[in-house]
């Protein structure tokens, strides 16, 4: 009788040893299923928004050209957005293979945890002999954007997309930084610049890059 007690016992632990093994296994397979959707969701956000933007960027041209031509005013049609990602500018650096779309200061997604920021300190690149100011995550994550930037080299082109205009700079300088929680930014103050920040991985240094407006198409 006590070993069948303890055989049936035995039974027991092993069947809940058992279920709460495979709830687990479930667990785990649902956390990676439920990052696969998301990173893929996102993703998909990501490529509708930046058709969307060029989208516009192409309505706004054509909007131009015809008050060129026609000296009229035309008014530019609302787009509507169909995600929540809804730039105001893309910033392109080819020789990282970087594209990715700017939104407004006040925008929620106006981010580094969530996206490339626009500093407060910043101006937009039609201001003149203003300075467009970009900071974002290195590293590995998902949110690093700036993961290759200290892969830049004097004279690569960046460039802005805003407002139906491609603003294109050529980096002229690079310099490194402790991070403390301000960054001396050293331009030339008679010029239109860019300026694109961020932490050099793995140190307490951040790492500034200044590119300066070579023409505006």
């Amino acid at each position: 009788m006590l070993k069948r007690k303890e055989n049936n016992k035995n039974k027991d632990k092993k069947s809940q040893l058992l279920i709460v093994g495979s709830l687990l296994i479930l667990l785990g397979l649902g956390v990676i299923i439920g990052k696969i959707y998301f990173d893929i969701r996102s993703d998909n956000l990501e490529n509708i928004a930046l058709v969307e933007f060029y989208e516009e960027q192409e309505e706004i041209n054509n909007n131009i050209s015809s008050e060129k031509e026609e000296e009229t005013n035309i008014e530019k049609e609302e787009v509507k957005s169909t995600t929540p990602l809804d730039y105001i500018a893309v910033l392109k650096i080819p020789s990282i293979g970087l594209e990715k779309g700017l939104v407004s200061k006040d925008s929620y997604y106006n981010n580094v945890n969530k996206n490339i920021k626009i500093l407060d300190e910043s101006d937009m690149p039609d201001e003149e002999n203003g300075n467009v100011i970009l900071a974002a995550h290195s590293g590995n994550g998902k949110n690093a954007f700036f993961k290759n930037l200290n892969k830049l080299k004097i004279d690569n082109i960046v460039s802005i997309f805003y407002n139906g205009y491609e603003y294109r700079y050529r980096m002229v300088n690079t310099y490194d930084v402790e991070k403390t929680g301000t960054v001396e930014i050293l331009r030339n103050a008679q010029k239109n610049t860019l300026t694109l920040i961020t932490c050099r991985h793995n140190t307490n240094k951040q790492i500034v890059i200044i590119c300066e407006l070579v023409e505006k198409i």
